[in-house]
């Protein structure tokens, strides 16, 4: 971002009240703006995005720098293990915990990232949809798999037209819309119908790209990733079972890594499918922004020279 669109942007997040709230798709600038609102105003920030949490994924994930996160405290970052489940309800409860002691220190919390389903649950709280954790387990071990979940979405489609609608490709959330289906009855956007009131402590921002300069963005952003060191540090990740983690898994990249390692593509083919695979992920970010933060401020960010 240039200084004067940095400066805009900043202005327009201070003049509401509240803990701000920076959300967007991938590459559209959100950690930077996060980075200046927290050197800028005393604050720390809170990281909501479900793959920086995880111990090992740096450079795939763009975390911040040791001397960013020397300069402004980070937190939820490397947080988890690969082995570890990524977890709504844990995050929301950590998330609250840490924004309560930055206020007791008298900063700024600033939240940042774009996992919707995490951001959505801080700020407007969780369902109380029905769960059963023996079902869970039954429908994770047969479809939190590449093999069987096109089996799960074929069924979904057909008997939960909403839901798949509303949750396809994204495989843990079409696993929970299955579950709540079978508990109840009904599809999760008919239990969910009335809507969710937005906490009035947080206001909500959500940055907004011209597409060709997005995929710019997200095109320079991957091959400079691949120049530093991202190869390497998918190999050693997938070493450690990267693709059999049961959330970690979903990393944009590692697995396409893999299969140029194995030899199955070129170097040049890799880049394109990495900015593929990253492009199709930003347009499901900014509809689920469009369709369930629809109290959020749009920020127009103009495209750099």
């Amino acid at each position: 971002m240039t200084p004067a669109t940095l400066r805009i942007l900043l202005d327009a997040v201070r003049r509401a009240p509240g803990i701000p709230v920076i959300m967007g798709p991938t590459a559209a600038g959100k950690s930077e703006l996060a980075f200046a609102l927290a050197r800028e105003y005393g604050g720390e920030i809170v990281s909501a995005d479900s793959m920086q949490f995880y111990r090992g994924l740096d450079i795939g994930t763009a975390k911040p720098t040791a001397e960013e996160r020397r300069l402004v405290p980070h937190h939820l970052i490397d947080s988890l293990d690969i082995s570890e489940k990524s977890d709504v309800f844990r995050f929301r409860t950590d998330a609250l915990r840490i924004i309560g002691e930055i206020q007791t220190r008298g900063h700024l919390p600033v939240v940042a990232g774009g996992s919707g389903l995490y951001l959505h649950a801080l700020v407007y709280g969780l369902d109380s949809l029905p769960a059963k954790q023996s079902l869970r387990d039954e429908l994770d071990a047969a479809y939190d798999n590449e093999e069987h979940f096109s089996e799960l979405a074929a069924i979904m489609e057909r008997e939960c037209p909403l839901d798949f609608k509303r949750f396809y490709p994204h495989r843990r959330k079409l696993i929970r819309a299955r579950e709540v289906f079978l508990l109840s009855g009904k599809q999760i956007s008919e239990l969910q119908s009335g809507g969710f009131t937005p906490d009035p402590a947080f206001s909500q921002f959500v940055l907004v790209r011209d597409r060709a300069d997005l995929v710019n963005r997200i095109r320079r952003r991957a091959a400079m990733m691949l120049e530093s060191g991202w190869i390497e540090e998918a190999r050693e990740m997938l070493a450690k079972g990267l693709l059999q983690a049961p959330t970690a898994w979903q990393a944009i990249g590692y697995a396409q890594i893999g299969n140029y390692l194995a030899g199955k593509m070129t170097r040049d083919e890799l880049l394109e499918s990495i900015v593929i695979a990253t492009r199709q992920y930003a347009r499901r970010q900014a509809s689920w922004f469009r369709s369930q933060h629809k109290e959020a401020v749009f920020l127009s960010v103009p495209a750099e020279e």
